[in-house]
């Protein structure tokens, strides 16, 4: 058989970049110590990494090619290959890790104790610890405004929120939300940031340059994750003792919908075209992906047991 042609040899590698380079969601599966890679073009899951720990939270570092997994049994976070799909190390942080975020630049990780109620943070390069930020009690969901400048935090058992100064490295604020915060999301302008609040079915609106409550929304049951679409028009919330997604209008913030997903959905995702919506279903052990056009669901596809992927799971 004659061997290809140069040309054709380039052809094929530059294919399989562009193939490798589309979005991918990153979905922990807690109950079987795995994560899903779902080819967000094919909707189908195309790899299944082994990491132990039960992994929960997720981070995508897109300008290291990294993927940070919380891994709340495994005391710290594994680094995963957004190409290759392969671990690259572990890390150890201390006591329970479970939320996880990375800064803008992606030259910091941060990684949210739950026992330990603080903040550590990591460098990327060679994963040194270059800091530890006391918080409340029980830190959980995090996020990091648009501008770099601020790393939000949900402390679940203090009902609060904290602001944390990126250059200092320190708390700016603590502002009371609803009952058991878990989830939270900033929008794309950096004004706004809402908290899923377990406890009190509820989700929290907070004016982030003063750090006020504007708004309270009734949802669900137990909702636990939130994700901003349309151009942060519509927030979806996962409501897990319902089985289903509110979809608010962020203008009125009024309930669109009540979408019907899988049981005990969990950890929820935008893809980068501000569309597709994904939710990883714990009991039922898929994830469902909601049209935010249609705001109805157009795929499920099967993952593993104790689907959560809590976090930003969605590579750009």
């Amino acid at each position: 058989m004659p061997k290809p042609s140069l040309a054709v040899v380039a052809f094929i590698s530059a294919f399989a970049g562009v193939v490798n380079a589309q979005p991918h969601a990153f979905i922990t599966n807690q109950l079987d110590n795995t994560v899903s890679v779902i080819d967000t073009e094919r909707q189908k899951v195309v790899d299944t990494v082994a990491v132990g720990g039960k992994p929960a939270g997720v981070a995508v570092n897109p300008g290291k090619s990294h993927i940070y997994v919380s891994t709340p049994e495994g005391g710290g976070f594994a680094v995963l290959d957004r190409k290759s799909f392969k671990v690259l190390r572990t890390v150890k942080v201390g006591g329970a890790s479970l939320g996880i975020a990375v800064d803008k630049p992606g030259e910091r990780v941060f990684v949210a104790d739950w026992y330990e109620h603080s903040i550590t943070v990591f460098d990327t390069k060679d994963f040194a610890q270059i800091g530890l930020i006391s918080v409340g009690k029980s830190p959980s969901g995090m996020t990091v405004s648009p501008d770099n400048k601020w790393l939000y935090v949900a402390n679940r058992v203090d009902n609060s929120i904290s602001q944390i100064d990126l250059k200092k490295l320190s708390i700016r604020n603590t502002t009371k939300v609803g009952a058991h915060p878990f989830g939270i999301a900033v929008d794309g302008k950096g004004t706004r940031l809402y908290a899923a609040n377990v406890e009190s079915n509820d989700v929290s609106v907070l004016d982030t340059r003063r750090m006020k409550r504007i708004a309270t929304l009734k949802v669900g049951a137990r909702p636990y994750a939130v994700a901003l679409a349309k151009d942060d028009k519509i927030l979806f919330v996962t409501n897990q003792d319902d089985g289903t997604v509110s979809a608010i209008d962020t203008a009125s913030l009024k309930t669109l919908a009540v979408i019907e997903v899988g049981d005990k959905p969990e950890g929820i995702g935008t893809h980068p075209d501000g569309r597709f919506v994904y939710v990883a279903n714990w009991f039922d052990n898929n994830v469902s992906v909601i049209d935010a056009e249609t705001l109805q669901v157009v795929h499920t596809i099967a993952t593993g047991e104790g689907s959560r992927a809590f976090g930003e799971f969605i590579s750009p």
